[in-house]
């Protein structure tokens, strides 16, 4: 194994001899067997390997991260999602981050036969969260439509409703209800949904004719809860287990979707922090059966009410899953402390809803068959209140208690951190012990 280069501080040549550097050691991997076949001697070869390139790349980010995303978006001049610059990253600087058909190449395999190389990606945005011009400048790229949405406006306009497969929208008055549509899963998160549900919650902020965005669980055809609906129950453990989850996944969730339901759609020519610039947002409301379990209780923390049918609970079983409950480390202390918080996420506590840890978190308790009315009178009196001023109220919280500039600092961390429990051997051991999933049809 070869040493990296020294960094010599010129971006063109240190790109130059990294790149060599990464994509000598990529070969090399690469000459040695598939991960699930090697004997342990080649395992710690292949270790070496990974951890040397990782530690090169810490070291060419740390230095050129800014002049490389400077590069990348034309001098912040174009707004580009993560997905499309890790790869384009990829390209910029090859053997920095895995390219689109090495990430396509390993999400064929289990996860535990994976070497991790989306781990690259995830110190990619650690260091451009960290460098607060290029964070803010990503986070504002991930807080506008995508171009999926724009395609699909002017038919919700029209029609009041559009399918999208795993989510869909429909408009009752001035009220556009966004249905998670995951039944097989129970409504479960995984790369299947993403899409969809972050493109309904486009169509519910652009349409002019919605006031308030109702999130809720479709209904379930088969099993124990057949003719029932259900909020959700976070990632999909059995596609996690399986190696269908990829690492961006989590990064998208959490910087696009669910932090447009916090702060609304930016607009291209404005900042989008809550100081300087505008956004389009709208007040939400979410309507819990049953559970809400890990992703599931994250939405919750980004609600503006919540009702939730008398029986139904939350969990957030990170411990169980060995990965970072998105952004609820941030969120949830604010809602029930510091303690309480602690204890639901590194400890397993449930939290049902009509108690009272559940009453700090959700508004109003009903009792089953109750929840549709109660929905639809709370967003009339929502509605009856303005956009304008329930825009600005949302505003005025969230500069009190999480600004963009905060909620990229604690996505930094995030983007690296959970990078590294995605590909943990404990995640997979959590996923053994307590989900059974070596056993789970797909």
């Amino acid at each position: 194994m070869t040493d990296a280069p020294l960094l010599s501080g010129d971006y063109d040549r240190d790109r130059t001899e990294f790149s060599a550097y990464w994509v000598a050691q990529r070969v090399a991997l690469d000459a040695l067997p598939p991960k699930a076949v090697r004997e342990p001697a080649q395992q710690q070869q292949a270790t070496r390997l990974l951890d040397a390139t990782r530690t090169a790349r810490r070291t060419f980010l740390q230095r050129h991260v800014a002049t490389l995303y400077r590069k990348l978006t034309d001098e912040h001049r174009q707004l580009i999602r993560l997905e499309d610059m890790a790869f384009a990253a990829a390209e910029a600087v090859p053997g920095l981050c895995p390219t689109r058909a090495q990430v396509a190449q390993e999400l064929a395999l289990a996860q535990k036969h994976k070497d991790g190389h989306e781990i690259d990606q995830g110190l990619l945005f650690n260091h451009i969260l960290a460098d607060p011009q290029c964070g803010i400048h990503l986070c504002h790229a991930m807080l506008l439509p995508k171009p999926q949405s724009q395609a699909l406006r002017a038919a919700y306009a029209r029609d009041g409703r559009v399918d999208l497969g795993t989510a869909r929208i429909e408009r009752r008055g001035a009220v556009s209800v966004v249905s998670m549509c995951n039944p097989r899963y129970l409504n479960a998160e995984d790369d299947t949904t993403i899409d969809a549900v972050e493109a309904a919650i486009d169509l519910a902020l652009l349409d002019a004719a919605t006031t308030v965005g109702v999130l809720r669980g479709g209904p379930i055809d088969k099993g124990k809860y057949a003719g029932q609906s259900v909020f959700s129950t976070g990632i999909n453990l059995t596609h996690l287990y399986n190696g269908q989850v990829s690492y961006l996944w989590y990064l998208e969730r959490e910087m696009g979707f669910i932090n447009k339901m916090y702060r609304g759609l930016a607009l291209p020519n404005q900042l989008a922090d809550e100081i300087h610039g505008e956004t389009q947002e709208k007040p939400w409301i979410a309507a819990v059966e049953k559970f809400a379990i890990g992703g599931g209780c994250q939405y919750l923390l980004v609600m503006d009410y919540i009702i939730a049918e008398r029986g139904a609970y939350l969990t957030l079983p990170a411990r169980k899953e060995g990965i970072i409950p998105g952004a609820a480390n941030m969120r949830l202390p604010r809602f029930v402390g510091d303690r309480i918080a602690r204890q639901a996420i590194m400890a397993e506590r449930r939290i049902d809803c009509d108690s009272p840890e559940g009453r700090m978190i959700c508004d109003e308790i009903v009792a089953p068959g109750a929840l549709d009315a109660a929905v639809m009178e709370r967003a009339a009196l929502l509605a009856n209140s303005g956009v304008v001023s329930a825009a600005s109220n949302r505003k005025s919280f969230r500069i009190a208690h999480e600004t963009l500039d905060q909620f990229r600092c604690y996505m930094a961390v995030y983007a690296r951190e959970q990078a590294y429990c995605h590909f943990s051997a404990a995640l997979i051991s959590n996923l053994e012990r307590f989900w059974d999933a070596q056993n789970r049809r797909m």
